[in-house]
């Protein structure tokens, strides 16, 4: 009489990177499912199979544990600067810089959703990551995105206003679409995004390029003897 005993699945075995890589990754999505008041640092170590002293031992602070999500989001943005947006930026092509610009917000929000939730879970509790984030990403945007405005306002491109303001109507605009898709799961573009992000940014440059005057035709009217 034969006995089979079942396998027991060996722990993976990970070295101290990886495992303070899976303590950022599991707290994100902690955070961003139930917020920073309703996630114990019991849960989040169980959630990544360690104890409370090893996570303490990663991450001596939650100050140090909210600066590595901060790197964790802003990684990607400092080593691998887009060159597609950089192109567009130095031919001063405003067309194609702005629907860049859309598709990387777009596609930034969309491949990880839990960072929106995280960082709006952060807002609303008055919490300090979403202050960190704010002076670490958002503010490095506008002034990314102002400057351009900026210059092409001083070649006689784009209208004289408050490059902030243009800024701020672009990025509503966008940030409408990806909050219907991130939070309500609507996806308004549709399959033809980058037809639609066509039409989306030359609306928007309709409204903020200089206004050339149309030239009418002079019609001559023959004076009666």
């Amino acid at each position: 009489m034969s006995t089979h005993l079942q396998a027991v699945p060996k722990r993976e075995r990970l070295d101290a990177e990886q495992r303070r890589a899976r303590i950022v990754e599991t707290a994100i999505q902690l955070f961003a499912d139930k917020g920073f008041r309703g996630t114990t640092t019991r849960e989040l170590a169980t959630a990544v199979g360690v104890t409370e002293a090893v996570l303490y031992q990663h991450f001596p602070s939650k100050r140090d544990l909210y600066e590595a999500i901060l790197q964790r989001i802003v990684r990607t943005e400092e080593t691998h600067p887009d060159e597609l947006l950089q192109r567009a930026c130095e031919r001063g092509d405003d067309l194609a810089f702005f629907k860049r610009l859309a598709q990387l917000v777009l596609d930034w929000h969309e491949q990880t959703p839990a960072l929106l939730r995280l960082v709006l879970y952060a807002a609303l509790e008055g919490h300090e990551l979403a202050q960190l984030f704010f002076e670490r990403q958002i503010l490095r945007y506008y002034d990314m995105v102002t400057r351009y405005v900026q210059r092409r306002q001083n070649e006689g491109a784009l209208r004289r206003m408050d490059p902030k303001l243009v800024v701020g109507i672009f990025t509503g605009m966008i940030g409408h679409f990806v909050f219907m898709k991130v939070v309500f799961g609507a996806d308004l573009l549709g399959a033809n995004r980058d037809a639609q992000l066509n039409r989306l940014v030359s609306v928007f440059l309709e409204g903020v390029r200089t206004q050339v005057p149309n030239r009418r035709k002079k019609y001559t009217t023959r004076r009666k003897a």
